[in-house]
């Protein structure tokens, strides 16, 4: 055995034991390389998880790669973790393990707790820090407020590589605080309230949009140091923006260096690939009954949270988790202990996880991305559901895009798209997304979705967004859809920002700036997102004339909106019943001339005392096409 790896140790008899019952939830401060002094001597401490190991070193530049002359020590317990002090090593320094596994197989593995690793396509594992001086202390006081699920939610999803690149070099990323610099004063005037980056964790395979992870406690390099992403960050907090991570505890890639067969055993996944192999993505899925896996998963999840100061996880792909048979054919998948199709071990897992954030960082949210009728997905653990705080809700977003995707004249014929989701919309605490997955692999981007003229398809847009604006729960925008971005989203490209030059991009963009200012101060469109109390249909049933109108209602009633659709290209004189007498002002229109509208306004309407629509009193508006009003009372 090599002499220069000294036997020291970061775990203590307790942390074994939480880390065996699958209950250590910040292994990130034990597992991974850490810069300490022991004995009065500077160097690295080195701990990695590697049961079915039969030795394991740590190689680098700083010994040439040997395998022989750093070896680590295994810890007496079972719990197989291997670790040793290195003396003299300091931050920067590149290394792997490589480990000698009991099948006799030679592997060399990133750390799977490094917090900075190489520069793709270089895949060693670098001694890294977290420290930083954080400055957003006001926002980390008060962000119960901004998170809080009867406040404004409106989110900007993007992807940090193809926002925006060096417009001298098209080709070069910029870096997390270049991206401060221009994200920040956007959002600011756009008026989002929070913002989601697609995974941040490193991974190897740019065009997997960061879903394909191998570093899961490191931010990508490409675009900076850890402290760089912690500055951008901060500067949103800063300016009372939350930031919502995309997080992927569905499954991992299988490159080499990475988590798959780790030790040369089916460490992390399962080992029948009926279980363990996704046939969708060709990667491999975490073995959730595992205690160790669910440390580890838990633990990824309060690292981001503790040491990022992030407000709230996007949970990717939970349907996939929760059952067995997912895009599986018959004889393809194991039935669980019942003989069902549910993944038992994956809701044990989600329960157990929303339970821990929860109670460590109670204002934080977790979002489950979750494609099915699963039940209580946003409902409490103990009240049978799986815990997280909000659930995307994807019939609405697909009812909506196959209804307005239609030709004005055949929209009568699908008018229950519009009216059905009002059905199941209080089952769940919804968000209303109109993401990435939307505008890629041939679906064309939101605007060429649009039928019509090129006038038509920006009315259509505009009034898509007025819908999700008004309707219940949660928003948000995958970026470009904001200024009407033409084409698919490229992930090896900027956006298309030389199109807000135009009148027509330029106005929808403005347009989602005002829809955001007036969601955010319109307490009617926030206050009661999830419950039913905040919603009543005024007119749901008129298919020949493809007209809505719908109440949102706040706590206090003088705050209440009206909001009236025209979802066909002629103009209409249109009466509608309101709730209670007196003059209803328009106060967002989504025809107007600055949006590139065609100007059919109407400043207000007083009501005459006409029943209507279940209604003793109404009003008459000349309803602008392919548009929407929102009206109050003065």
């Amino acid at each position: 055995m090599g002499q220069a790896v000294e036997v020291y140790s970061l775990f203590t008899d307790f942390d074994i034991n939480l880390f065996c019952a699958g209950k250590h939830f910040r292994l990130y401060e034990k597992l991974g390389s850490h810069t300490v002094t022991h004995n009065g001597k500077e160097g690295v401490q080195f701990a990695v998880w590697a049961p079915n190991a039969t030795s394991v070193s740590v190689i680098g530049n700083f010994n040439g790669w040997n395998p022989h002359s750093h070896q680590l020590y295994v810890r007496w317990d079972s719990s197989g973790i291997w670790e040793g002090f290195i003396e003299g090593l300091r931050l920067g320094e590149v290394y792997k393990y490589h480990i000698h596994s009991n099948t006799g197989e030679h592997l060399e593995k990133a750390d799977p707790f490094a917090l900075v690793n190489e520069q793709p396509p270089h895949t060693a594992s670098v001694v890294g820090t977290t420290w930083y001086q954080w400055n957003d202390q006001t926002w980390m006081r008060q962000r119960q407020v901004y998170n809080a699920h009867d406040k404004p939610f409106s989110v900007y999803e993007m992807h940090i590589g193809s926002w925006l690149r060096d417009p001298s070099d098209p080709e070069r990323f910029l870096t997390y605080r270049e991206v401060a610099g221009k994200l920040v004063p956007y959002l600011k005037e756009m008026g989002f309230t929070h913002v989601e980056f697609m995974p941040v964790m490193e991974h190897p395979f740019y065009p997997s949009w960061g879903y394909q992870i191998t570093g899961y406690f490191a931010a990508s390099s490409r675009y900076g140091s850890p402290q760089d992403l912690m500055y951008l960050i901060e500067s949103l907090h800063k300016n009372n923006i939350g930031v919502i991570l995309d997080w992927v505890p569905s499954h991992f890639p299988g490159d080499a260096h990475g988590l798959y067969k780790f030790d040369g055993s089916h460490l992390f996944e399962h080992e029948d690939p009926r279980k363990g192999f996704h046939p969708d993505w060709k990667s491999y899925i975490f073995n959730y009954g595992r205690n160790e896996v669910r440390s580890f998963l838990i633990s990824n999840a309060f690292f981001w949270l503790d040491r990022y100061h992030i407000d709230g996880l996007r949970v990717d792909a939970v349907a996939s988790m929760l059952y067995l048979d997912y895009s599986r054919n018959e004889g393809e998948w194991i039935p669980n202990e019942h003989g069902g199709r549910e993944n038992l071990e994956a809701v044990h897992f989600l329960k157990e996880l929303n339970e821990a954030v929860y109670a460590q960082f109670p204002d934080v949210q977790t979002i489950a991305e979750e494609s099915t009728s699963w039940s209580g997905v946003s409902r409490p653990t103990f009240d049978g559901g799986l815990g997280f705080g909000m659930k995307w809700m994807m019939g609405w977003m697909h009812d909506t895009l196959n209804y307005f995707k239609e030709d004005p004249i055949n929209r009568r014929y699908h008018h229950d798209k519009i009216t059905f989701g009002t059905v199941y919309s209080f089952h769940e605490n919804f968000m209303l997304p109109l993401s990435h997955d939307e505008v890629v692999h041939g679906k064309q981007s939101l605007i060429y979705k649009m039928p019509g003229d090129e006038w038509q398809k920006f009315a259509n847009l505009r009034t898509l967004y007025l819908y999700m604006y008004t309707f219940v729960g949660t928003k948000l925008l995958f970026m470009g859809g904001e200024f009407g971005q033409t084409s698919e989203w490229n992930v090896n490209q900027s956006l298309d920002w030389h199109l807000t030059q135009f009148e027509p991009h330029r106005g929808i963009q403005q347009f989602v700036k005002d829809l955001n200012m007036l969601y955010r101060t319109q307490p009617a469109l926030y206050e009661r997102a999830f419950t039913p109390d905040g919603f009543q249909w005024i007119e749901l049933g008129d298919h020949e004339n493809s007209v809505f109108a719908f109440l949102r209602r706040g706590a206090i009633s003088s705050d209440d909106v009206l909001v009236v659709f025209n979802l066909t290209p002629v103009v209409r004189s249109y009466r509608v019943g309101v709730p209670v007498p007196g003059l209803w002002e328009v106060i967002l229109n989504s025809d107007d001339v600055p949006y590139y509208g065609s100007g059919i306004h109407q400043r207000a309407a007083l009501s005459e005392e006409m029943e209507w629509m279940g209604c003793a009193n109404s009003i008459t508006l000349r309803l602008p096409p392919l548009g929407g009003l929102i009206l109050k009372q003065v």
